[in-house]
């Protein structure tokens, strides 16, 4: 488990790109006698049948982000990937989906090894481009579930800045909804010294940045959630050049579906106003991709709290209050109509977690310790997928 994990950790790959990591996923289903096929492009599925039983779903994310890992670990990465746009860059494990996929195979050789002690039938779903939302609904779109067995639930689970050996599951919504956008501002074009002859979409797009803030603020009520962030802006080519446009891209997160819909009106009103308050043509609005909410069921959420339990010990599994995170898990079982429920667990040392400094998700410092993290969560699928076969 560990040098699977490490191999992972040492050769990340960018969203919808995982050939390689396809490729050593095939290798060690064929070695345990699974049944698999592509899907989605570098989406792996393996069918592990053993007789008449229940079918049961679970899925790990594969694809690594361009970051440039800052560790010290002998296993680091020191991948190189290309963006779409050409631009070469460093990549890393750094939301930990190496984790995530090294739990699940694990899990996989135990139950084929063990044939004698369950029935049923496990889809196992290796799915690419978590990171660009672009994964699960690949793989939807490329009949996955023409082509697998259809499960009765789905699984899914992910590493968090928190205690290892511990799990945390969410009755109802666990992860937010997450919208992105690009927005292209318009003005006109002048010299610097001539701003009379301008529409800037610097200082327009300031004022759009400035007062989307407000929305969160001033209009959402205070018991309820959202998350409105700016995360790029572009313009301009010398300091003495008013340009002609302005580029800008945001992330939302929201929990609840009219939260949703009134925050992201009040984007494109705002937008809107504030370009024709500086007498600017209408703004060009681009969606650059959309998470759904990940909902647990709650019956099932309130059986696999049991059931961790008494795998793990109860005082190692909490109760998660829903995260602002996102994820496309939810577009699996959302696609057949079925019930899922997606879990975390932590992955740092007790040192670490009541230092202060402890990294996050997408933090080049993110490197969970393998021991017991690895463990946990190879436990955690493991049991999960127990309860639900047949004996």
């Amino acid at each position: 488990m560990l040098g699977f994990y490490q191999h992972l950790h040492a050769h990340p790959e960018l969203s919808m790109q995982e050939h390689a990591t396809a490729e050593y996923l095939e290798a060690h289903l064929d070695a345990l006698g699974i049944e698999h096929f592509r899907c989605g492009g570098t989406g792996v599925v393996g069918v592990l049948r053993n007789g008449d039983g229940p079918v049961v779903g679970f899925r790990a994310d594969t694809d690594g982000l361009p970051i440039e890992e800052d560790s010290t670990v002998d296993y680091r990465s020191t991948a190189r990937g290309t963006l779409e746009d050409g631009t070469e860059v460093p990549v890393m494990h750094g939301c930990g989906h190496d984790t995530h996929v090294t739990a699940l195979m694990t899990a996989t050789e135990v139950l084929a090894a063990d044939r004698e002690n369950w029935s049923g039938t496990v889809v196992l779903i290796f799915q690419p481009g978590e990171e660009t939302a672009a994964g699960a609904r690949a793989m939807v779109e490329d009949g996955l579930w023409e082509r697998a067995p259809h499960p009765e639930i789905i699984y899914g689970q992910h590493v968090m800045p928190g205690l290892t050996g511990t799990v945390e599951v969410a009755g109802g919504p666990a992860m937010a909804y997450a919208d992105s956008w690009k927005v292209t501002l318009r003005g006109e074009q002048s010299h610097g010294s001539q701003p009379q002859d301008s529409i800037d979409p610097i200082v327009l797009g300031a004022h759009i940045i400035t007062r989307l803030q407000g929305i969160v603020s001033r209009e959402i009520g205070p018991r309820q959630a959202a998350v409105v962030t700016v995360g790029t802006f572009h313009a301009g080519l010398k300091e003495n050049i008013i340009p002609a446009t302005a580029e800008f891209t945001l992330n939302v997160r929201t929990l609840e579906d009219e939260v949703r819909t009134q925050v992201l009106a009040a984007l494109r009103r705002i937008i809107s106003a504030e370009a024709a308050a500086s007498g600017a043509p209408e703004p060009v609005i681009e969606e650059l991709y959309r998470f759904p909410r990940n909902v647990n069921d709650q019956d099932a959420a309130a059986e696999l709290t049991e059931v961790l339990s008494g795998a793990l010990g109860a005082e190692n599994v909490l109760v998660a209050e829903p995260k602002m995170g996102s994820e496309d898990f939810g577009t699996l079982p959302g696609a057949l109509g079925v019930p899922s429920v997606f879990w975390f667990f932590g992955g740092f040392d007790a040192q670490t977690v009541e230092s202060g400094t402890m990294p996050v998700n997408h933090s080049p410092r993110f490197v969970p310790v393998p021991e017991p993290t690895l463990w946990t969560a190879a436990t955690a699928a493991l049991a999960a997928l127990r309860a639900r076969l047949g004996s």
